[in-house]
């Protein structure tokens, strides 16, 4: 509770009972299904209720009235959610309490709790109250995609985008399609056709595993292309246009991370012999460079289990993809402490099982390592993969040595201190601030995880902060693998869901993936100086 009109509003929840909601068992037993409901009744009750809020008078935030207001994407929140053995319902949310100066005005309260709460309820969480076309209809959608996604494992797929899709969205801060957009189309040779349980016949492009090569000239949907399959690791709602357009779960996109902290890391897959004499099999930084910081990221996604890579040329660090002829002549491969990733692609993907999807558009030397290469062209794709590999034959690869082969290094670990780091002298608790997708501070340790790209909002970035407090609560003192780390975490959340993070007085909170779990605990400068190698 609140402790003033101008302080963090109060958190209240709502439970209903599955007798007196009233959905059918079939709508929530299965766990797809179950979201999808919790999904669509958050959006009822935001609907609802929003008219009420500061209807309550008073000052300060009196009358607010706020609740979990998701995206594009469909996922797990701790605002909502339907027991799966009774359909109870549990929804959580902040309530401004009405007031003058610092005491409540209770009669402005009684308005909240006793009219305007349980008319949202009435309207957006009773079977009988709410549009059942419009719930069976993303019931059916959830189930649709869950079938593209089975589809694409059995047929050894990492991604299918449908015919007609809309990929462009409508600005750079909106994630709703664009208007007038060109619709998607798939080359005849990529396209698959699927009959959907309740959609029926879908056809589109789908990408094998393996390694793949988009090309084209600029501003022909390249990256458009690859920002769509980076966000498509979550299903989306009906009508963004993405929402038959599915990406393998555990995709992960690499980048260069100018600055960001290193903490021992094997990266001699990629880097070694460094005229310093540092130990690449056991790296630390608290400033990396572009391209010890994609190295890290790499085998950091590996370590994590993500299954493809995702890359854009655009941000990457051109030494770590790529030495061209002249250079390999004039620096000698003895003098260069960087083996390009074009030498590593090959191997990841033979020996590891990762498939890597690749943006290029100047350079044409990974032509020779591909296995699928599509074009861009106005938006739509080309499958060029003969073309290119005949005219890529015209221009051999200078240095073919070590290619094909990727060296598996040591998986290292953290140290985690022995206590949270305290706010102050009066060690009054952890406290999360959260600045968007950017990152979050632990009391006064920031946090930096604005390249961890496929965070969709603020709640799963809180999400990620609770899971790093979680970590530093349950392991102090303790020296463990992040990967092991990681998993006993996602299998806490695989049971309990999100109340695993222990969500007491917190904000609301979305599911993280184990990528960006990972990818934080390798980022929290708080380990640095506690890493040991194992």
């Amino acid at each position: 509770m609140q402790g003033d009109p101008f302080a963090s509003p109060s958190r209240i929840s709502l439970e209903i009972s599955g007798a007196k909601a009233g959905f059918p068992v079939k709508y929530y037993q299965e766990k797809h299904r179950r979201i999808a409901l919790e999904d669509h009744l958050l959006r009822l009750f935001y609907r609802e209720s929003s008219p009420y809020s500061f209807k309550a008078k008073g000052s300060g935030k009196s009358g607010l009235i706020a609740i979990s207001r998701p995206g594009q994407e469909v996922i797990e929140r701790s605002a909502c959610h339907v027991n799966e053995r009774n359909g109870d319902i549990l929804l959580r949310l902040a309530v401004g309490f009405p007031a003058n100066g610092r005491s409540i005005n209770a009669g402005e309260l009684y308005k909240i709790l006793y009219q305007f709460l349980p008319k949202a309820v009435e309207k957006a969480s009773v079977f009988a109250n709410i549009s059942q076309g419009a719930l069976q209809k993303a019931i059916d959608l959830a189930d649709d995609q869950k079938y593209i996604r089975d589809r694409m494992q059995a047929e050894g797929l990492v991604a299918f985008v449908a015919n007609d899709a809309i990929l462009p969205r409508e600005s750079g801060v909106s994630e709703r399609p664009m208007k007038n957009a060109v619709p998607f189309h798939s080359p005849a040779s990529m396209e698959v056709t699927w009959n959907l349980p309740h959609k029926g016949t879908v056809a589109g492009m789908g990408i094998p595993q393996g390694i793949t090569l988009i090309v084209g000239g600029g501003y022909h949907g390249k990256s458009t292309l690859l920002q769509t399959l980076e966000k498509a690791v979550y299903p989306h709602i009906s009508g963004d246009g993405r929402e038959y357009v599915a990406m393998e779960s555990s995709a992960a996109k690499i980048r260069s991370e100018d600055g960001r902290s290193i903490h021992h890391k094997d990266i001699s897959a990629f880097i070694r012999n460094l005229p310093t004499g540092r130990d690449t099999g056991d790296f630390n930084s608290e400033d990396a460079s572009g391209s010890t910081s994609q190295a890290a990221n790499v085998v950091e996604a590996v370590e994590c289990g993500s299954k493809v890579l995702l890359i854009d040329e655009d941000t990457s660090a051109t030494n770590f993809m790529i030495r061209d002829e002249l250079m390999e002549k004039v620096v000698a491969a003895g003098d260069e402490p960087i083996i390009p990733f074009i030498k590593r692609v090959r191997g990841l993907y033979e020996q590891q099982g990762v498939s890597t999807i690749l943006v290029a558009g100047s350079c044409g030397a990974f032509f020779h390592v591909a296995d699928t290469i599509v074009q861009m062209d106005s938006y739509q794709p080309k499958e060029i993969t003969d073309m290119a590999k005949q005219e890529a034959s015209k221009y051999p690869l200078s240095d073919t040595s070590d290619a094909g082969k990727y060296p598996v290094g040591q998986e290292h670990t953290i140290a985690v201190p022995k206590a949270v780091p305290s706010a102050d002298r009066k060690n009054r608790g952890t406290k999360i601030k959260v600045m968007g997708t950017d990152g979050f501070a632990v009391n006064k340790t920031n946090v930096d995880l604005r390249y961890l790209e496929q965070v969709v909002d603020a709640e799963q970035m809180y999400a990620i902060a609770k899971s790093l407090v979680y970590v530093l609560e349950k392991y102090a003192g303790k020296t463990i693998k992040v990967s092991q780390v990681v998993s006993e975490l996602t299998d806490a959340l695989e049971k309990k869901g999100l109340d695993a993070l222990s969500i007491g007085n917190g904000g609301d909170m979305a599911m993280p993936r184990a990528f960006e779990i990972a990818g934080c605990l390798n980022r929290y400068r708080g380990f640095l100086s506690n890493g040991k190698r194992n």
